[in-house]
C-alpha cells in the first residue's frame, strides 16, 4: 500500500494538471471501488474548479469550488496518471491495464487524469469542505510526521505507558499519520531502536533521535519519488527510486550497511507484516 512519500509524490505530479483547473466531465465506469461511489458523483464533479490539492496521511483531498472535497485513497494498487498536456510534460505509457481504468477526469485544459486500480481496494468520496476533518477516515488521525505538531515531546507523551512495540505504535495512524511498514523499518534502523522494544520503555533521548530519523527518511523518499514496490507509479507513470536506498527493508541475510557492524539483516513478522532490522545496531 502506498505510504506518505508515494502519496505526496502523486499529489505533486497531479497538481499542475488539477489545481486551478476545471473538471469538464468525469467518467465513472463502475458503481464502486472498495465501497460504492457517492451518489451522482459525475454530476457533482462536472464544472467544478479544483482550488487546492492536499494530502492528509495517505489520502488525497481535492478541494472543489462548489464547497465539496473529493477524498481519494489509492488502496493497494491504485494509480493516478496524467495525459493530454504539452508533449513531454506527462505520459501514460506506463499506466495500468485499460480495463481497470475506473474513473477518468476530463479537464477543460485538455488534460486527462485516469484512476486505475486492478484490485479495487481504493476509494473515493465527496464531503462538504467544512466537514472534511470529521470524515470517518480522517477524524482520528494523528499529526503529520513532517509537520510542527510532530516532535519529540509529543511522541514521548503519546508513547508513555504503552506496552505495544515501538513499530506497532508508529504504524498506528492515531499516533502519527502516514507512516507505513517500509519507512518505519528504515527510520528505526537509523535511530538504532529495535522494532520489538516496548514503546513505553524508550528513553526521551532515544525518542529525540527517532523523530528526525523519521523526517529524514520521508524527505529522502519524497525526493526520490517514492518506492516502486509492486504497483506504485508516479503521476507521469515513472518509477520511484528510494527502494535503491533501503538500509534494511527487503535485505534479509545481507550485511548491515554500517561498516563497523558485521551483523546481517534479519526479518521477523509483526502484526502480519515483515520487519527488517539489524540485531546488533538496533537495541
Amino acid at each position: 500500500m502506498p505510504e506518505l512519500p508515494e502519496v505526496e509524490t502523486i499529489r505533486r505530479g497531479l497538481a499542475p494538471a488539477m489545481v486551478g483547473q476545471v473538471i469538464e466531465s468525469a467518467e465513472i465506469r463502475r458503481p464502486d471501488l472498495r465501497w460504492p461511489f457517492p451518489p451522482r458523483m459525475a454530476e457533482r464533479l462536472a464544472g467544478q474548479r479544483v482550488d487546492n490539492l492536499r494530502r492528509r496521511s495517505k489520502y488525497l483531498l481535492a478541494d472543489l469550488s462548489g464547497g465539496e472535497t473529493l477524498l481519494i485513497h489509492l488502496g493497494m494498487s491504485g494509480r493516478m496518471t496524467v495525459a493530454g498536456l504539452a508533449p513531454g510534460t506527462f505520459h501514460h505509457g506506463q499506466g495500468g491495464a485499460p480495463e481497470h481504468d475506473h474513473v477518468v477526469f476530463h479537464m477543460e485544459s485538455g488534460a486527462r487524469i485516469t484512476f486505475n486500480d486492478p484490485r479495487r481496494f481504493s476509494m473515493m468520496d465527496l464531503v462538504a469542505r467544512e466537514a472534511r476533518g470529521a470524515h470517518r477516515l480522517l477524524a482520528g488521525l494523528g499529526p503529520e510526521p513532517r509537520g510542527n505538531g510532530f516532535h519529540a515531546d509529543y511522541l514521548a507523551a503519546a508513547l508513555r505507558g504503552r506496552r505495544s512495540t515501538i513499530k506497532a505504535m508508529l504504524l498506528d495512524q492515531r499516533i502519527v499519520a502516514g507512516l507505513g511498514n517500509i519507512y518505519v523499518c528504515e527510520a528505526l534502523f537509523r535511530a538504532g531502536i529495535s522494532p520489538v522494544r516496548q514503546a513505553g520503555r524508550i528513553s526521551a533521548l532515544r525518542i529525540g533521535a527517532l523523530v528526525p530519523a523519521i523526517r529524514e527518511v520521508l524527505e529522502q523518499a519524497i525526493a526520490a519519488g517514492g518506492s516502486s514496490l509492486r504497483d506504485f507509479r508516479q503521476a507521469d507513470g515513472a518509477l520511484g527510486y528510494f527502494q535503491h536506498s533501503f538500509d534494511v527493508y527487503g535485505r534479509e541475510g545481507q550485511p548491515c550497511p554500517h561498516p563497523d557492524c558485521g551483523a546481517t539483516i534479519r526479518r521477523l513478522a509483526q502484526g502480519g507484516r515483515s520487519t527488517f532490522y539489524c540485531p546488533a545496531c538496533q537495541r
